[in-house]
């Protein structure tokens, strides 16, 4: 019987980068299809409860600076946590995404090129030419990718997401839905795998 995991994501999360690739070959270890739900955290926040970086509490902003930095050595990863560039919006390479796997690729690739570029290189992806870039460098049509994410057709598609996962009552991101459980943030992925290992 396959394994199936829903994962909840978006590409502005840093939580996301620590947690994507790490994701992946968990999934691969336990031969468990992964089903990509990029979607529009601002969204989810406001019905949710949460509050985007920019609105958040002094002491909590402190804070998650100080998790970040924690995380990013604990885990031996490249981080650039504050970033001279101004950030994509956050539907740039969600929508790509979406579009990619509308085509049949690999949206597991093409969300890892992302989360690089933005959290680990530190690249200004705050342009079009920045993102169509960063897709010709896996040897794909970045200028098709990227017109057909503007499409209403993928528009729609990737709405449909940002509405399934508030109806699983997803309420961050990285999520990760296996069977019955919800497994919120990439320092869920022990307990992820502990189930996985048990189905």
């Amino acid at each position: 019987m396959t394994k199936t995991i829903h994962y909840y994501y978006n590409h502005s999360s840093p939580w996301t980068y620590f947690g994507h690739d790490r994701f992946l070959a968990l999934a691969e270890k336990y031969d468990a299809q992964i089903v990509f739900r990029p979607c529009e955290s601002a969204i989810i926040f406001a019905q949710s409860g949460g509050l985007p970086v920019a609105k958040r509490a002094p002491q909590r902003l402190a804070n998650r600076l100080v998790e970040l930095k924690r995380w990013r050595d604990f885990l031996g990863m490249p981080m650039v946590i504050e970033s001279a560039h101004k950030g994509p919006a956050m539907n740039w390479g969600n929508r790509i995404a979406v579009a990619h796997g509308y085509r049949g690729g690999d949206i597991g690739a093409i969300s890892s090129a992302f989360l690089k570029a933005r959290w680990a290189e530190d690249r200004n992806m705050s342009t079009e030419a920045a993102m169509i870039e960063i897709v010709n460098e896996l040897g794909l049509d970045g200028a098709s990718l990227w017109a057909q994410s503007q499409s209403g057709e993928i528009g729609s598609l990737y709405d449909s997401y940002t509405e399934e996962a508030m109806a699983a009552n997803v309420f961050g991101a990285p999520t990760y839905i296996f069977g019955s459980e919800l497994f919120w943030g990439q320092d869920r992925l022990e307990f992820l795998e502990r189930s996985l290992a048990a189905s």
